[in-house]
């Protein structure tokens, strides 16, 4: 992390804090994009909405663009459920 003089040395501790596990908390944000998007599945708009943020999900886990393109076009939600599993 950059030095920033405008954090206190506690702020700093947290701002390390997350970047040391955001892979877990992608993972876990992931997941409970699993659940709301098999919840709504009625509703068009909050579908997409969540779709975008499963597709963001994915990258910062890792996943290959190409893998992210398919799972989000085909709105697959076995396949994101996978990543999910995976990444738990």
């Amino acid at each position: 992390m950059a030095k920033r003089p405008d954090l206190t040395s506690h702020q700093k501790k947290i701002v390390n804090r997350y970047y040391e596990h955001r892979d877990t908390i992608s993972a876990t944000k992931l997941s409970e994009l699993v659940s709301e998007l098999y919840l709504c599945a009625g509703d068009e708009k909050k579908s997409a909405r969540l779709w975008k943020q499963a597709a963001t999900a994915l990258k910062n886990l890792g996943a290959p663009e190409s893998e992210v393109e398919r799972i989000v076009s085909t709105a697959d939600l076995k396949d994101l459920a996978r990543w999910a599993g995976k990444s738990a």
